[in-house]
């Protein structure tokens, strides 16, 4: 098991199977967790509900966060991760399909370490993905990976 972690949270089953498989493809080096809303993401982070006895000490290297989820959004998502100081420092992108620059600013203000959109073409999300990981994983130095 890889000391890396990214957290994937994302509602779309064919997007979530797009970007779990293209990063194991292009060889990430680390442990993947998926959380498929807003409120999984949270429970996964802060060891609750199915995560409790996670070891919430373990966080991820960088966060993959969809915008539009259900019951909380990604927006939520991002300001209780940014609240809390067990996750106050963890790396977070938001990797969506909304390009509406009210969402971009919330991001930006909220604490968002990036903010992606989704392309539509296949080749242009995987080499994305790809830059995204090599970026927050072997680029990136932070203090929040462990």
């Amino acid at each position: 098991m890889s000391d890396k972690l990214i957290l994937v949270v994302e509602d779309n089953p064919d997007h979530l199977e797009l970007t779990v498989l293209t990063l194991e493809e292009h060889g990430v080096m680390a442990e993947i967790a998926v959380a498929r809303d807003g409120a999984q993401a949270l429970d996964y982070l802060f060891g609750r509900g199915s995560h409790a006895g996670r070891d919430t000490q373990r966080q991820p290297s960088f966060i993959l966060l969809d915008m539009k989820l259900p019951k909380l959004s990604g927006l939520d998502v991002l300001r209780s991760v940014r609240s809390n100081p067990l996750t106050a420092l963890v790396p977070v992108v938001m990797l969506t399909s909304s390009s509406e620059q009210s969402d971009i600013v919330a991001c930006y203000q909220s604490g968002v370490n990036g903010f992606v959109r989704k392309p539509v073409d296949f080749a242009d999300f995987t080499k994305k993905l790809d830059r995204l990981q090599a970026y927050w994983l072997d680029v990136n130095e932070s203090i929040a990976a462990t």
